[in-house]
């Protein structure tokens, strides 16, 4: 049994993870701004979900096979995400005494910690694909 290859087949769970977070960030305006003003509560019950998503869809990517990459686009592009957003949902659910920042601040820590393993897979991913470091000895 091929570990790498179940990994990676799971890590494309991560783009219908982040499809649905898009979906929540964009329900509160699908239902048009007079829904919106009567309830704003939904922004930040759909924004939880979305930060949710987001990085259930980001930590599932940490799953890939980092000797390879996933699409051409993930191997030209990389991102430097801030440990800060851990930190900031901490700090939010800890000190805030609104129940809708506290699960806003859940979203923003889990969104975060996904942050945290995507860095470590893209280092991974960087180390094993440098030219300067991979290059086939001439025979």
């Amino acid at each position: 049994m091929n570990f790498r290859k179940i990994f990676q087949s799971i890590s494309y769970l991560q783009y219908p993870l982040m499809l649905i977070g898009l979906f929540y960030a964009l329900v509160p305006y699908l239902k048009g701004f007079d829904y919106l003003k009567e309830n704003p509560d939904i922004i930040f019950e759909n924004y939880n979900y979305t930060l949710i998503f987001m990085g259930l869809g980001i930590s599932i990517s940490t799953l890939q096979d980092t000797t390879k990459t996933q699409n051409n686009f993930s191997k030209k592009i990389w991102e430097n995400p801030k440990k800060g957003k851990v930190a900031i949902g901490i700090f939010g659910y800890f000190i805030s005494v609104n129940e809708k920042l506290q699960q806003l601040s859940i979203g923003i820590l889990i969104f975060g910690i996904g942050l945290i393993g995507f860095l470590k897979t893209a280092l991974e991913v960087f180390e094993n694909h440098r030219l300067d470091k991979n290059v086939a000895p001439k025979s």
